[in-house]
């Protein structure tokens, strides 16, 4: 199972008209928020696959394409904040924003309001355990945990309850952006218990089957 994880920067290595021979075997494209509408509907549909997706804290609504049309989603694709979704056999769920750091700002949460959305999911996550045997397969977010991958300013700290989260539904799969990469020593993927968390900025393409190797969270968190 081929995912191709986008978020918060247009590449012209994907933004362009081979992006189908380059990538041929994608099964599906999960999109980490702060893109352009029309990069996602382009990838949905130069590489034919379906998107699930969550915005981040840049995202703004509607958005325009250049021929003037108003985007208030993306086309072909789905919003999986506070949801569960099943798509080719996975099972999702999606965590939009990041930390509030303006007041009334859209797509920003506080912990305690991040703790109610997650909460929002808990019945919806119980359903699939006994439906399906297992709570979920990949957790999609903007924002990382705390103290996984994050940074010490409020805008880029993460959440404590996507932690505790981990620790409850154990994903095989977490996904996010946000935290922008300027070298290459930079930390992207980390193991924490059961699950592999990926930062994908600018993009990612993984084998759910046969997924990278991170170094331990479990040394080296800073307590909650």
């Amino acid at each position: 199972m081929k995912i191709l994880a986008v978020s918060d920067r247009v590449m012209d290595q994907l933004y362009c008209t081979d992006v189908r021979t380059k990538h041929p075997d994608i099964d599906l494209i999960i999109g980490c928020g702060d893109l352009p509408f029309y990069y996602l509907e382009f990838l949905v549909s130069a590489l034919d696959r379906r998107l699930v997706y969550v915005r981040g804290n840049h995202d703004k609504g509607p958005q325009y394409t250049v021929e003037g049309r108003i985007l208030e989603q993306v086309q072909g694709g789905d919003d999986i904040h506070a949801r569960v979704v099943k798509r080719e056999g996975l099972l999702l769920a999606g965590l939009e924003g990041s930390m509030r750091y303006r007041p009334n700002a859209p797509f920003m949460y506080t912990e305690s309001e991040m703790r109610y959305q997650v909460a929002q999911l808990l019945p919806m996550l119980l359903k699939n355990k006994l439906r399906h045997g297992r709570f979920l397969d990949i957790l999609v977010t903007h924002s990382p945990p705390y103290g996984i991958h994050d940074k010490t300013d409020i805008p880029h700290t993460g959440f404590k309850i996507m932690r505790n989260l981990l620790q409850w539904v154990k994903p095989k799969l977490m996904l996010h952006g946000h935290i922008h990469i300027y070298r290459r020593d930079t930390t992207t993927v980390t193991q924490f218990e059961e699950t592999t968390i990926v930062n994908v900025y600018p993009y990612r393409v993984l084998d759910f089957d046969s997924l990278p190797i991170g170094e331990s969270a479990s040394q080296n968190l800073p307590p909650f």
